[in-house]
């Protein structure tokens, strides 16, 4: 079975240069080693994980202000008090109705 590769271009990747304190890069050398990485590949996946993580955090954000848009929109909501006790109903394996939104009391 014969298969095709992949341009090489696709592979290419470019160098950035970043200044970092001596302490900071003893630290990020100790880290490394006791996790059985080189410091490049440490910093790699940190900046790799940092960027995830603001990625996720956007993505929260940005399905917040939705869904305060759409109460906004809507005057529906459903108070804290009866979604905890549904809540915490399902979690004890209880059956229980879904509490309905209300509008908002102004």
């Amino acid at each position: 079975m014969c298969r095709e590769r992949a341009p090489s271009w696709k592979f290419l990747m470019t160098t950035t240069t970043i200044r970092i304190s001596n302490d900071l890069k003893a630290r990020v050398a100790a880290i490394a080693e006791r996790a059985g990485k080189t410091s490049h590949g440490f910093i790699l996946e940190a900046i790799a994980e940092k960027a995830e993580q603001e990625e996720r955090r956007n993505n929260f954000d940005d399905i917040a202000e939705k869904r305060f848009a759409d109460i906004v929109a809507s005057g529906k909501t459903i108070p804290w008090g009866e979604m905890r006790s549904y809540l915490e109903d399902r979690l004890a394996g209880k059956a229980t109705r879904r509490p309905a939104a209300k509008k908002l009391a102004r």
